[in-house]
């Protein structure tokens, strides 16, 4: 992982902002929790049909995941609920939103196209490497939890390896490419943003939203298209290779590792194993269409 800007070192209160491509994503904000010592204090707002995904669904939402819908369906009252229940409890957070909304996906480019024919209808700049960013969710965390909140941390993400013979983008990783070490490294910038530095009405919050991902794609610009082949797959500024410790990541690997395989080498394991995903998951579905 190399690493631009400032990501301090301790933890904070934060809103995490990220362009968004792969499910990689979600990893990349953990990587950066954990060098703050806070990866059990992240939490996504995502949209609403993940809730079904077997078990995960459940557990993202009883740790304060966000379910959402989009545009017209967005519940903003839920939304704001469940975080003021967040703060009211004390719990740490490292919110993370993707304002995009979806995947950026160069193979889909009826996407790309309505997203930036949205932005020109609307008065917007056009961007090339990122969708237009959508208001709504980041708006609703920011002003819920202005007086709860340390920052918000603007943060752009790129893949090495994702660039054809012809220098066009291609697929950011699936999580098996990434652990399979297809992409070499990631690029990840981040901007500290101070709450006094951003608008409170949602309408002016939206322009200086949209001005963020237009940095974000200049950046991009600059890592995926520069004229200088020397200055492409990497971010202008000073760069820190960061590595984390095995006294960081070793001990979860021996305990999952060790759980998972005690499970799976014996035939009561096993039963276990598997009616553990079965009667989870139905349950699970059940409570997140109860309380979601």
């Amino acid at each position: 992982v190399i690493i631009y800007g400032d990501l301090p070192k301790n933890k904070e209160n934060v809103i995490y902002l990220s362009n968004h491509q792969c499910t990689v994503d979600w990893i990349i904000a953990d990587m950066l929790a954990i060098r703050q010592n806070a990866l059990g204090h992240v939490r996504y707002v995502l949209k609403d049909g993940l809730k079904w995904l077997p078990l995960y669904g459940w557990y993202f939402s009883q740790h304060g995941g966000v379910y959402v819908k989009r545009s017209a369906k967005f519940n903003e009252k839920e939304m704001r609920e469940k975080l003021q229940a967040q703060m009211k409890a004390e719990t740490p957070m490292y919110l993370v939103i993707f304002p995009e909304g979806t995947r950026y996906n160069p193979e889909i480019p009826k996407v790309i196209a309505d997203s930036q024919s949205f932005a020109e209808k609307e008065g917007l700049a056009i961007l090339k490497h990122v969708l237009t960013p959508r208001v709504k969710a980041t708006h609703v965390a920011i002003d819920t939890m202005k007086d709860y909140l340390d920052a918000v941390y603007d943060v752009t993400v790129a893949y090495e390896g994702t660039v054809d013979h012809k220098g066009q983008r291609k697929l950011a990783p699936s999580m098996t490419e990434f652990l399979c070490k297809e992409c070499p490294r990631v690029h990840v910038f981040i901007d500290r943003i101070e709450l006094k530095d951003i608008p409170e009405e949602q309408m002016y919050m939206r322009r200086w939203l949209h001005e963020r991902f237009e940095i974000k794609d200049k950046l991009l610009i600059e890592f995926y298209d520069a004229k200088d082949s020397k200055r492409r797959n990497k971010f202008p500024g000073k760069s820190v290779h960061s590595k984390l410790s095995l006294k960081k990541t070793l001990p979860s690997l021996l305990f999952l590792g060790g759980l998972t395989a005690s499970m799976l080498l014996t035939e009561s394991g096993r039963k276990l194993y598997v009616k553990t995903w079965i009667y989870g998951t139905l349950i699970g579905c059940l409570w997140v269409s109860i309380k979601p």
